[in-house]
């Protein structure tokens, strides 16, 4: 199926690895041209060269602390015109109430919520000129699984989730879709990673991390390029009757109940 994106110029953030350089790379694939953006300019550095040996098609990037709003103006004026953005910045740290304080709330969210928030408004209004252009939020599963244990993140992606219905609902009137796509468990290096630390704790050896996951659908977390087929579809033209809905990407699990 041609998704007909070739000559789309994609704007990605949280680019340099996971699921946002899953995206950059099936975008690509598909003929966009791509702007990567993330804090840390070597490990764009890197992502760029990996992705300009797999694919044809121009890769930039930006190193970009989009948790400060002022950024944000520069980076854009950087890019230039944007037909597809997608907002994927962002990790917020696990505890309860008590354990997450104001400080480690705010700075979360400033990235992983008002950094979805500003750059969208931002990008909106260089895309109603044109009155055509396609915002998706990867926001996560927690929207839905609320975990008192996972305070901070669970409101952030329920917020979003919620932002994305509320602007998608009535973007289409400027030429503008706007969708979020919401991941349960993905394989993640940061995932990964966490297994393998729980499971040397609970089984003994850190090797044993996948047997964790056995409770997902399909006995497995998504892979990463799972989630960045979902994505990319919902940026084509193929998906031009849809806006303002959240897609989630979790093997059926939000319908089975129980905690991962």
């Amino acid at each position: 199926m041609d998704l007909n994106l070739k000559g789309h110029r994609a704007l990605i953030t949280g680019a340099s690895k996971g699921i946002g350089f899953a995206v950059a790379k099936s975008l690509l694939s598909e003929g966009c041209d791509v702007h990567l953006v993330a804090r840390t300019a070597s490990t764009l550095e890197e992502a760029a060269s990996r992705l300009k040996a797999l694919n044809s098609g121009v890769v930039t990037y930006s190193a970009v602390d989009l948790s400060e709003s002022s950024n944000i103006s520069h980076l854009l004026d950087e890019v230039g015109k944007i037909d597809i953005l997608v907002n994927n910045a962002g990790a917020i740290p696990g505890g309860d109430l008590q354990t997450i304080d104001e400080k480690k709330w705010r700075d979360a969210w400033d990235l992983k919520v008002f950094g979805y928030i500003n750059l969208s408004r931002a990008v909106y209004q260089q895309m109603s000129t044109s009155q055509s252009g396609v915002i998706i939020n990867v926001t996560g599963l927690a929207a839905d699984r609320l975990d008192t244990n996972y305070i901070a993140g669970s409101s952030a992606n329920a917020s979003l989730n919620a932002f994305s219905r509320a602007l998608g609902s009535n973007s289409f009137k400027d030429g503008i879709r706007c969708l979020a796509v919401s991941p349960g468990a993905v394989e993640t290096d940061r995932l990964v990673t966490l297994m393998k630390t729980k499971a040397a704790m609970e089984l003994g050896h850190e090797d044993r991390w996948r047997e964790l996951l056995r409770g997902l659908p399909y006995g497995r977390a998504a892979t990463t390029q799972e989630v960045a087929d979902v994505v990319v579809f919902l940026s084509s033209g193929r998906a031009s009757y849809l806006s303002g809905i959240v897609v989630n990407v979790d093997g059926g699990h939000s319908s089975r109940g129980g905690a991962f």
